[in-house]
């Protein structure tokens, strides 16, 4: 397969970035976006130094290093008590990975990795793997697939689906073999809102579908699997930004039959999750689990097994490695019943439960949603450990 094959959906090449830059500064909305942020401004001048700034910009990549680095960089520092990483020392710098992580942020999960990557010395930062039902504007389209992402389309009928599994499949296999880029992809479609974090196997079932084997026995998915290079990686967050959008969502869902997040509740969670105060951040990846896929024994596994048993060691991989927090630790302590002191956490619940806009806002239930998503790492921590 070529490049070619794949316009529909994967990211920018190097050649068509000026092109499309171009295009995201005709648009409209983006416009009226960028006069919001320097009123003072006149359109022409602001556009020239715009297009002055991508000069020597001639892919996803040094786009990133150029613009989303010193974004990323500068919301660390305002909305981030601290940071750090852990990468195995056994990944290669220089390696393709797909590092499937917990899904905390809209926004922020890929892009903290692709900045700690560079700081760790990677030579690709991750294409990413984004929902359509994200890009509600052509120029926030234009944009991710600027900044290296592929789009993921939802909303399909079954056929449809299926037909663009196997084509998103394609082309992951193609970008960490043939492009050899880095791959960042959810371990589940959408975030865990409970912070439960299990990996679907229908996500790794997907990635089979374009892989080089093409039968269907177990020593094949294994194959499948170990094309992908998956490596696991576990995002903790001392305080989630959008915590308690979530839990209004418990209730939206609870007591209304039907209902659905509006293109509105996606934009607001974008904005509040990459604004938000988040406390400490730390990310963590595991080694490659290509070793320990070689140390199965594919005749004695059961191809309906195999991508359970996948699953469950890419979630121990992750559960093992969460940074626990006061907050976590409290959230627990009251579910158990054996509530500790801890007023700062406290006094952060008080303040996220009051900004909570619901009709009868339930506050004991969404009380106990906040709690259980700050205690479900560290349930699935203690149990990693025994």
């Amino acid at each position: 397969m070529q490049l070619s094959d794949f316009d529909d959906i994967r990211p920018f090449a190097e050649g068509e970035m000026k092109q499309a830059f171009d295009s995201m500064l005709a648009d409209r909305k983006f416009s009226h976006i960028l006069k919001g942020m320097v009123p003072w401004m006149p359109v022409g001048l602001r556009n020239s130094l715009l297009r002055l700034l991508f000069v020597g910009i001639k892919t996803p990549q040094d786009f990133q290093l150029r613009y989303m680095k010193q974004l990323v960089r500068y919301c660390l520092h305002k909305c981030a008590t601290g940071w750090s990483y852990d990468f195995d020392k056994s990944l290669r710098r220089d390696g393709s990975y797909t590092f499937m992580s917990n899904h905390r942020d809209i926004v922020l999960d890929s892009a903290i990795l692709d900045y700690m990557l560079v700081l760790d010395g990677f030579a690709k930062t991750v294409e990413i793997a984004i929902g359509n039902n994200l890009l509600i504007y052509p120029w926030i389209k234009t944009l991710v697939r600027m900044n290296k992402a592929f789009v993921v389309n939802r909303g399909l009928t079954p056929k449809e689906t299926l037909r663009s599994s196997i084509h998103m499949s394609q082309y992951m296999h193609f970008a960490i073999n043939e492009k050899h880029e880095n791959i960042w992809i959810a371990q589940r479609e959408g975030r865990a809102k409970d912070s439960d974090d299990r990996t679907q196997e229908s996500v790794l079932k997907m990635l089979c579908l374009g892989g080089p084997a093409e039968g269907k026995s177990t020593a094949d998915i294994i194959r499948n699997i170990k094309d992908m290079n998956i490596v696991p990686l576990t995002i903790s967050i001392e305080y989630d930004p959008c915590d308690y959008l979530k839990a209004q969502e418990f209730q939206q869902k609870r007591d209304i039959p039907g209902w659905k997040k509006s293109k509105q509740d996606d934009l607001d969670n974008m904005k509040i999750g990459i604004w938000g105060k988040k406390g400490h951040v730390h990310y963590e990846a595991a080694p490659c689990i290509n070793d320990w896929l070689d140390s199965l024994d594919a005749s004695a596994i059961d191809r309906a097994d195999i991508y359970r048993i996948v699953a469950e060691h890419i979630d121990h991989e992750i559960h093992s490695r969460y940074r626990i927090y006061e907050s976590n630790r409290a959230a627990l302590a009251e579910l158990e019943g054996s509530p500790i002191s801890a007023p700062k956490f406290e006094a952060y619940l008080q303040d996220k439960l009051s900004q909570i806009r619901v009709e009868n806002p339930d506050v004991p239930f969404l009380r106990e949603r906040i709690l259980t998503m700050y205690a479900n790492p560290l349930r699935n921590y203690n149990a990693a450990h025994k």
